[in-house]
């Protein structure tokens, strides 16, 4: 057993590692670009939609926040007729992304925590890289992809869009295998 406090050089090496690589696909690659689409007339709907003052937050719509109301023949009506939506609505203004890209750092330690709790649980100093690699590799690959395949099942993301970053799951996951595998004390 190798005890989490012996691996806190490696764990904020893997976070600073997975927060460049992340950096290099999202502002370098280009892949993500087309994860959104435009709507087809997004003039009239912003035009509709800004005089409303919509509070920042998550919204769908029709909504029906119980059971019972899901089943009247009004709700069936609106889901029919449409249209049928989630949508997140964000503080107007230029966004700063200084919190996301904190969070997003913390976040990596979280993961770096848990992918080295569990191959410090796993296995003893002087693990070989590959053995250290397994254990870091799944666990960090469940703290960052997993949870993502939900979208797709549940709010209808498109599911090119959700495995590309499932794809960079796996590239994050790799970054904080290597980083302890390399790292790991002997």
């Amino acid at each position: 057993m190798v005890s989490l406090m012996s691996l806190w050089l490696p764990i904020l090496l893997a976070a600073v590692f997975v927060f460049v690589v992340s950096s290099i696909i999202h502002m370098l690659l280009g892949y993500h670009n087309n994860d959104f689409q435009k709507l087809p007339d997004e003039g009239k709907v912003r035009a509709a939609l800004g005089p409303l003052g919509i509070p920042p937050g998550d919204y769908v719509l029709p909504h029906a926040p119980t059971q019972k109301e899901r089943q009247t023949p009004e709700f069936t009506e609106k889901v029919t007729k449409g249209p049928v939506a989630f949508m997140t609505v964000f503080p107007n203004g230029m966004p700063s992304m200084g919190p996301q890209l904190a969070m997003w750092f913390v976040y990596c330690l979280i993961v770096g925590v848990f992918a080295a709790y569990v191959a410090g649980r796993a296995l003893e100093p002087g693990a070989d890289y590959l053995s250290v690699f397994r254990f870091a590799g799944a666990t960090a690959f469940a703290g960052y992809g997993l949870a993502l395949l939900q979208n797709s099942i549940w709010y209808r993301r498109s599911w090119s869009a959700t495995l590309k970053s499932v794809f960079d799951a796996l590239v994050y996951a790799m970054v904080t295998a290597g980083t302890l595998g390399w790292l790991w004390p002997s």
